[in-house]
């Protein structure tokens, strides 16, 4: 019988580069909210997988960018913070965008801080999206501005070399006891993923700048008699005008992402959630430390 092994990995990248994806690939669940815009991880996110005999814990953490404002300068030290905690990075890169500014500076600073140590590991992820040519000599280049104990080519979103990539990471963690229960996927409290599926539905229903300028936050968990749950949430935004774009005409928007937020939910919990939503204006929610504790961020670390 295999010794047991339990470890932490952490995904670093770009906003966009598909953390969020893989992440639910390996968990094998929908843990962590994607869209299409960039920046919708704010917060480290645990999620829990098993290899043969070992646990994998995933952090996801919020891309790596150049920030501008407090939440920015608290997302991008959250995303390192996690990757200092790890027993293993795996730097996600974009196999269209390839070795943009952005992965330079990434690199840089893997370079700057984690020269030795731990295992470094590259991801070139949505493979699908480039010619085999191109993608060697990608690989190429990462290879030789950082030494990269291990590089896989993946698609996350489809599952190709995902496995491989697994397996491997499985292989490096420390030996010892496994951190969770075997049939837990996530370290995140119910009330932070119910407010997470929310802000998810709001990210993809709303446009441009809104999706940036709010948060939701759980204000009330209720426990029925009948086995369903009773949930309220309380959604920030900084402007009267961003309110009124989040209910929509007869309040019609805010049904809308109300019934899809309370169907995944119920979904993810395997019963019934009833779903209350009420939206605040609160402007300068970015500048106020109960915000940031309740999204698991210092507000601090926004300094």
């Amino acid at each position: 019988m295999s010794e047991q092994r339990c470890g932490f990995i952490a995904l670093i990248g770009e906003p966009n580069a598909g953390k969020s994806t893989l992440l639910n690939r390996m968990v094998g669940a929908k843990i962590s909210i994607v869209t299409h815009k960039v920046q919708t991880t704010r917060t480290r996110i645990r999620g829990v997988a098993l290899e043969g005999d070992a646990q994998l814990v995933f952090i996801d953490t919020p891309g790596l960018f150049r920030p501008r404002r407090r939440l920015d300068r608290a997302m991008v030290k959250a995303a390192w913070a996690g990757a200092a905690d790890a027993d293993v990075i795996v730097l996600l890169v974009e196999a269209h965008r390839g070795i943009t500014a952005g992965v330079e500076a990434i690199l840089d600073t893997l370079k700057d801080k984690w020269s030795s140590g731990q295992a470094v590991a590259l991801a070139i992820n949505k493979i699908d999206r480039v010619k085999a040519e191109t993608l060697l000599a990608l690989t190429t280049k990462l290879n030789e501005a950082y030494n990269f104990q291990a590089t896989f080519m993946i698609s996350a979103e489809k599952g190709y070399g995902v496995d491989a990539l697994k397996t491997w990471l499985a292989e490096q963690l420390p030996v010892g006891p496994w951190h969770y229960p075997e049939d837990q996927i996530a370290d995140l409290p119910m009330r932070m993923i119910a407010a997470e599926i929310t802000r998810e539905k709001l990210t993809l229903r709303l446009h441009q700048e809104i999706p940036y300028q709010l948060t939701v936050e759980t204000e009330n968990w209720e426990e029925r008699k009948d086995g369903s749950v009773r949930i309220d949430q309380l959604i920030y935004v900084t402007r009267d005008g961003h309110k009124g774009i989040a209910l929509g005409p007869k309040g019609e928007t805010m049904k809308a992402i109300g019934k899809a937020a309370r169907e995944e939910i119920s979904a993810f919990l395997g019963r019934p959630a009833h779903l209350f939503l009420q939206i605040k204006v609160r402007p300068n929610w970015q500048e106020e430390t109960e915000r940031y504790t309740e999204m698991g961020l210092d507000f601090k670390d926004g300094n």
